[in-house]
């Protein structure tokens, strides 16, 4: 008894006297033990694996721990606001310029006249402006072809970009789900181009708000007991039109993109006893089975031990759960003009280790989204196979373990050998993502030739310090991939800014007993881990991105998707 009291009492101690660390956001648990992913095969040909409690990890769009998508369907209509007939009419308003009165589009117009005046009433009872993700809805005579109208405000004409047409999307998702709408149609807006002449939206744009309609819908409710209540209940809309100059090609690659995001953020939102590095696993051979496209290699710990992979192999030393190295391949119809590798940092929990998260502010409850990174590579896997490219190999690399607190875990102070012989002291055992990216980083480079390689992980307290929540850090030494990864955020509407690959903090690393430590010694936490993973890079273009910030948004409800937009975009670049 006495030895228990003390084994307890040290163990309390350890927890008082390790505070989480600053410079290492390497990113409870229910007892749970799946098998092999080969025993997890015939599981998967039913759409769910089952866990321990009789529970089961459910599959969307035939993927394992995907969101369920909604039964939306989208289509481009022929029709006009006056003859379209259904539940809710859906009609875009610009904001009014400064001291001067809301003006009505052309259709609207029309649409006003038709109505005796029923579109300028509602906006005067309402005193409505335009303003960006205000609405007002009405009822309309019988005698007209929808049974509602509602106006959204578009904002400012002049600002319409990226994140404006997500707000039009989601304004839209909530118009449906307040009126309890089974079909809509949405007016696509005119936007004004230099000289004054008004086109309809861009396909960029149209893409970005039917996005954010699809997301909006499908809501996640895949941990509700009850199905029937009316927080789990699918919204009742089920189609959805767009009049005047829709974008078909941009309504098919919204679907697309929307069905990689639910994907991550079904992933990404899933608690470490239903998602472990096995249906992680399970999950990428899902997707290969769906797609003829992919093929998969999971690589066994026996295999990574023979690889040297010592970095990555001493982060999972701890956990009861086995580690799976998850290699995916696309392989395009036609001959390869550019092969890229992405690499997702795949902490299905992070406790810290031994430096265990511990306080206020640790965010140990919220350590199931260290996986954040592998789950944005597999959503962009799953879009690059939607999307079919033809010129494009590109393989999706992730180290999917655990990092825990056992006998059996790796201390502080411990030396690592990495698999390209690099020596590690782990002076800090939650700074143990970029130990893991380091071994898939020379798994990656080992591949052959490749025109760039991208890792992407939840690597840093310190990047949300200086980028705030919504910004993703980029860290590259090549001007010109760091340039594609730029256009490919901004085009896609992510927010990503480029930090210093600070070559005078390298001397942090430096270790008297080793080659490298795993933490630097001073500030600038966020910039020493991309030195670190630049030590394990030879000659390939490479980018780091830390997306610890945007990965999860409390006020939108947990897990954001992060990433797969901008990745998907890099990889079917030309």
């Amino acid at each position: 008894q006495s030895r228990s009291h003390a084994t307890v009492t040290m163990l309390f101690g350890l927890l008082l006297a390790c505070p989480p660390a600053a410079s290492a956001f390497g990113l409870g648990r229910q007892s749970i033990r799946l098998a092999s992913l080969r025993s997890t095969r015939t599981a998967l040909t039913s759409g769910s694996l089952r866990v321990r409690g009789g529970s089961t990890f459910m599959s969307a769009s035939g993927t394992l721990g995907g969101v369920p998508p909604c039964a939306l369907e989208l289509s481009s209509s022929g029709e006009t606001p006056k003859s379209w007939g259904g539940d809710l009419l859906i009609l875009p308003v610009w904001q009014a310029k400064e001291k001067e009165e809301l003006v009505l589009s052309e259709e609207l117009a029309a649409l006003n006249e038709e109505l005796d005046g029923m579109i300028a009433n509602l906006i005067e009872a309402n005193e409505f402006k335009g303003a960006a993700g205000s609405s007002a809805v009405t009822m309309l005579p019988s005698a007209a072809s929808a049974k509602k109208v509602a106006l959204v405000g578009l904002g400012k004409e002049s600002e319409f970009k990226a994140s404006a047409a997500k707000k039009w999307g989601e304004t839209i998702a909530s118009c449906a789900k307040a009126e309890k709408a089974k079909s809509a149609a949405a007016l696509v807006p005119s936007l004004a181009e230099e000289g004054g002449e008004a086109k309809p939206l861009a396909a960029t744009l149209q893409q970005t708000a039917m996005e954010a309609v699809l997301l909006s819908l499908s809501t996640d409710v895949r941990y509700k007991s009850d199905k029937e209540s009316d927080d789990a209940k699918p919204a009742s809309l089920t189609s959805l039109a767009l009049l005047g100059g829709a974008d078909d090609a941009a309504l098919t690659k919204a679907s697309k993109l929307a069905s990689g995001i639910l994907l991550t953020r079904g992933l990404v939102a899933s608690p470490a006893n239903y998602l472990t590095p096995t249906t992680m696993a399970a999950t990428a051979k899902a997707l290969a089975d769906e797609f003829s496209s992919l093929e998969l290699r999971v690589l066994e710990q026996a295999e990574c031990e023979a690889l040297g992979m010592g970095a990555y192999l001493g982060v999972s030393q701890g956990a009861s759960e086995p580690p799976k190295f998850i290699h995916m391949t696309y392989k395009p119809s036609g001959q390869a003009r550019k092969k890229v590798a992405l690499i997702g940092k795949g902490l299905t929990f992070d406790s810290g280790g031994y430096n265990i998260k511990a306080g206020a502010g640790s965010m140990i409850e919220k350590m199931k989204f260290d996986m954040g990174g592998a789950g944005a590579v597999l959503g962009a896997a799953r879009v690059v196979a939607e999307l079919a490219p033809d010129h494009v190999e590109a393989h999706f690399i992730i180290a999917a373990c655990e990092n825990m607190v056992s006998a059996n875990a790796m201390r502080p102070g411990d030396i690592l050998t990495a698999s390209n012989n690099k020596t590690i002291e782990v002076l800090n055992t939650d700074a143990e993502g970029r130990l893991t990216l380091a071994d898939a980083l020379v798994y990656a480079e080992q591949l052959g030739p490749l025109d760039a390689i991208v890792d992407i992980a939840t690597l840093t307290g310190a990047c949300i310090v200086a980028l705030g929540p919504d910004y993703g850090g980029m860290w590259s030494a090549d001007d010109e991939l760091a340039a594609k990864l730029e256009a490919a955020a901004k085009e896609t509407g992510e927010l990503l800014w480029r930090m210093p690959l600070a070559a005078e903090y390298k001397d942090q690393l430096k270790s008297t007993i080793a080659d490298l430590k795993n933490i630097g010694s001073g500030g600038g936490g966020s910039i020493t881990a991309a030195l670190f993973l630049k030590e394990f890079v030879k000659d390939t273009p490479w980018a780091h991105l830390d997306i610890a910030g945007p990965v999860w948004n409390d006020k939108a409800g947990g897990a954001t998707g992060y990433a797969v937009r901008t990745l998907s975009e890099f990889v079917c670049a030309e």
